[in-house]
């Protein structure tokens, strides 16, 4: 047992969908499947677009691949990860994910690949 982690959820979003805002949509809906079941564990599930998507809004919006939605999507993922305990790879490509593991592993931040990898939170 562990004291309770952020855990960022990192998988596809974009990526495979030819900015498809259904096929997006369906994408989150993937990452946010696993919110609960972190959450069940006793710990903070945490995904990029929570936090990016109002941001970019704030920002006047802009479509997939636009100079906003580039220069808010992965940069706040980023700051997330500073902040989180653990990263959860779900399964598919996605250079953003990539990434995101890529840096918890340079910062020593645990990446766990199933659910069932990540210990339970005590009470």
């Amino acid at each position: 047992m562990t004291e309770p982690m952020m855990i960022l959820i990192a998988g596809p979003y974009r990526s495979g969908t030819g900015d498809d805002p259904g096929k997006m949509a369906a994408n989150l809906a993937r990452l946010e499947s696993a919110a609960l079941p972190i959450f069940e564990k006793g710990h903070v599930p945490m995904i990029g677009e929570w936090a990016a998507l109002p941001i970019l809004r704030g920002a006047g919006g802009g479509a997939p691949g636009s100079a906003a939605y580039d220069r808010v999507m992965h940069p706040t993922a980023h700051r997330l990860l500073a902040k989180c305990d653990g990263v959860l790879r779900l399964p598919g490509a996605s250079q953003g994910a990539d990434n995101d593991t890529r840096l918890a592993r340079e910062r020593g931040i645990p990446v766990w690949h199933s659910l069932d990898e990540i210990p339970p939170a005590r009470d």
